[in-house]
């Protein structure tokens, strides 16, 4: 047995012993993008005390694992297979790498435990009503009144904002300049004075976005990361790490659970829908693409490891991937015909003792189609990254 079948083995043996049968059924049910924090915070709970796997890519000195990139793909796969809840992001992913390469040796010291052990949850102060994959042109503005910034605005689609205790924020400091100058990246409670989070439903039924308003909140200057006005910095490197996330591994397993209903679900004459050619062949098809997606994120993951620069091929990642996520969506949604049709929100709460008309797969085919039309379009639509990329890697 090899080292990596060991590992293999090792979380397999982890994800048998402490992956509960109401953590696996809410990962399997879950229809957005990652679990809500009740769920979330206590896998990642158990992945930190037990074996200390909840920031596996941090470096060794913060928590992370040390692993190879074959560990890493190991790791994402296997908790893929066993239906473990999806950790959100925006902290462990986005906002913690950022403040591992631009905070202050406080902020980090303050920080970083908090976000590896649960205790902050961080909201994403990003997009504006008028301002989102054209990020730099945000008018939530900071106005500096000795130590403390006075902000006002709105963000709106702040993923979990209802969950979070903290924000990361993206305010105009400055007005002088291009654009992209006279930002400021700021870290604060998101439950301070004159701040009003109000829900926003999705078509799918699911409460994960809110629009957050800023009424004379005064937030203290130690609260920018990095430098004033220069936020802008900060905010292309966390993007890098929301748009280069991974996901070949995770749409390989939602496409095989597709291929394995297939194998047994009846079509309306009765025979199997596997049998289909026109069904197995856009099955096949998929399967390539996500091999050629699979292949381009280890080479990017590699560079990464090495200390190279992404730079704008992240935004090739979340180009493809976001793609490539939509039509495992559609693949899934035409295999269980008909029964994607029911309404049944409640079907997919695993505290519910409610069986779902049809199947699992029926219960979150249609949500997960709906929430993921979004896909091409938060982190920056997928028609501004072909910009930055023909800018970028074509001189265009």
């Amino acid at each position: 047995m090899t080292q990596l079948d060991q590992f293999t083995q090792e979380v397999r043996d982890f994800l048998a012993e402490h992956l509960t049968p109401e953590l696996r059924r809410a990962g399997q049910l879950c229809a957005g993008i990652y679990a809500e924090k009740p769920v979330g915070i206590a896998w990642q709970q158990i992945l930190d005390r037990e074996k200390g796997w909840a920031v596996p890519a941090w470096p060794e000195a913060w928590g992370g694992t040390g692993w190879s990139l074959e560990q890493h793909e190991i790791f994402k796969r296997e908790m893929t297979l066993a239906n473990a809840p999806v950790l959100a992001p925006n902290a462990i992913g986005m906002v913690g790498p950022a403040i591992l390469a631009y905070g202050t040796d406080a902020q980090k010291n303050h920080y970083l435990p908090r976000i590896r052990s649960g205790e902050d949850y961080w909201a994403q102060g990003y997009s504006e009503p008028g301002s989102g994959s054209d990020l730099a042109s945000l008018q939530c503005k900071a106005q500096r009144d000795g130590d403390d910034y006075v902000i006002n605005g709105t963000k709106i689609w702040t993923t979990h904002a209802q969950w979070s205790n903290m924000i990361f924020c993206l305010v105009r400091t400055d007005t002088s300049g291009k654009p992209q100058q006279g930002i400021t990246f700021l870290l604060f409670d998101i439950h301070l004075p004159g701040i009003e989070i109000r829900p926003l439903i999705s078509i799918s039924g699911d409460h994960e976005f809110n629009q957050v308003f800023f009424e004379n909140v005064r937030v203290p200057v130690s609260a920018v990361l990095g430098k004033e006005n220069e936020g802008w910095t900060v905010a292309k490197y966390l993007l890098q790490h929301e748009r280069g996330s991974s996901y070949a591994a995770g749409l390989q397993v939602r496409l095989q659970r597709v291929r394995d209903f297939a194998a047994t679900e009846q079509d309306g004459s009765g025979d199997r829908l596997g049998a289909d050619p026109q069904f197995t062949a856009k099955l096949a098809a998929a399967e390539i693409e996500l091999m050629a997606m699979q292949a381009f994120e280890d080479k990017i993951f590699s560079a990464v490891k090495s200390g190279d620069p992404v730079g704008a091929l992240s935004s090739a990642v979340k180009v493809r991937g976001t793609e490539l996520r939509q039509l495992v969506t559609e693949l899934a949604v035409e295999a269980v015909g008909f029964y994607a049709l029911p309404y049944q929100p409640e079907a997919r709460r695993p505290e519910a003792n409610v069986a779902p008309l049809g199947s699992d797969l029926a219960a979150t085919a249609m949500p997960q189609y709906l929430n993921d039309r979004a896909a091409t379009i938060y982190a920056g639509s997928n028609e501004i990254q072909r910009n930055i990329m023909s800018k970028a890697l074509l001189g265009l």
